[in-house]
């Protein structure tokens, strides 16, 4: 009995039907994948869109907060709006962002010390002596302190004194190229070109803090945190601070005493004293009925804290007022999060004289 060839046909058509109906299935489902995905990926983009505008808006608000202040006042300390966290809460708080969130810090960039201001400018030779001192002091306490944890592997393998972190610092600074380094353990060109990979000195100002770690005897641990007890040095010291000088430029290194942090009150206080770099931290802030108690307007104001009266900061060192600030953003939004950190300096515009802040450096993360 011969087979019908149409039910062979019919068989085929079967297959052909069910492969076609399975790619058909299998290229929905991708195309639904890839929907979704693009979905997710236009949400994404979305939200990173609204973050930079958050970021954009908190850094305004801290511009417009500081401008306040300086129409306000010609002092700036720790007691002012743009240091209270709640003071700047209840700013940010009239921003409708819906779900998203704003914290917002601003410090004082010349509470910190001026790195560039270790060596005088605008000659670039020579160490600035009281920037000199300041920074052996610094650097002795630091070293101090690491050495009295009891895990002392933490940071170094050997014992290190202050000049040979100080002493490449200057050599990275100042303009005599190829002359001789400073001391026993500064550095010059020859010894950043045998490294791998090799490069050469700045020969003049640092242009940004991260640029520390690529001098000799800046190790990362020191730089950004020694551990959880001693913080890095990249938490006090900054670049900013370059004043004009008839052409050129210079940099006083002149700290506000009103907005320094602990360390760095310790460090501009005469060795032996610096047990009381704690007790003027604390008079700053010392308040009754929400109301701060003491004024900051002199530079010696630290006289009339306890136990201060005899106490001399050289005057070189200090100021009660800046213009630079730094102001740190963190916008967040649906799990997704953006930093900013914004330098700005305030300065008067010369048609209309109004105060402006200007923005001298803008690091988004």
């Amino acid at each position: 009995m011969e087979k019908n060839p149409y039910q062979n046909n019919k068989g085929i058509a079967l297959i052909i039907t069910l492969t076609v109906i399975a790619l058909l299935i299998t290229v929905t489902f991708e195309l639904n994948r890839q929907l979704q995905v693009s979905v997710e990926n236009s949400a994404i983009i979305r939200d990173r869109m609204v973050l930079s505008h958050m970021i954009s808006s908190g850094v305004e608000v801290a511009k417009a907060i500081l401008i306040q202040d300086k129409n306000n006042s010609d002092t700036d300390s720790v007691q002012e709006d743009w240091a209270n966290f709640e003071k700047i809460d209840g700013y940010i708080s009239q921003i409708p962002f819906g779900e998203g969130r704003i914290l917002l810090d601003i410090s004082d960039e010349l509470g910190r010390i001026q790195v560039n201001a270790l060596v005088k400018f605008p000659e670039g030779k020579d160490f600035n002596p009281s920037q000199h001192n300041l920074w052996l002091h610094f650097m002795s306490l630091l070293l101090t302190q690491q050495e009295e944890l009891e895990d002392n592997d933490t940071l170094f393998e050997e014992v290190v004194e202050p000049s040979a972190i100080i002493n490449p610092l200057k050599d990275w600074l100042d303009t005599n190229d190829n002359d001789a380094i400073t001391g026993l353990n500064g550095a010059e060109n020859e010894y950043y070109q045998d490294l791998d990979p090799p490069y050469t000195t700045r020969n003049g100002p640092f242009r940004n803090i991260e640029e520390l770690v690529r001098t000799k005897g800046i190790t990362p641990e020191l730089f950004y945190a020694v551990d959880a007890q001693v913080m890095g040095i990249s938490n006090y010291i900054t670049v900013q601070g370059v004043s004009a000088l008839n052409d050129k430029f210079t940099y006083t290194g002149k700290i506000n005493i009103n907005t320094a942090d602990l360390p760095v009150i310790a460090a501009l206080l005469p060795i032996g004293q610096e047990f009381l770099a704690a007790e003027i931290f604390n008079y700053r802030i010392a308040s009754a009925n929400e109301q701060f108690i003491y004024e900051l307007t002199s530079p010696t104001w630290y006289k009339q804290v306890p136990g201060c009266s005899e106490v001399d900061i050289n005057p070189e060192l200090i100021i009660t007022q800046s213009d630079i600030f730094r102001i740190e953003c963190n916008a967040g939004l649906h799990g997704i999060q953006k930093k900013a950190t914004v330098i700005v300096q305030r300065e008067k515009n010369k048609e209309s004289g109004k105060w402006y802040c200007k923005v001298l450096n803008w690091a988004d993360e």
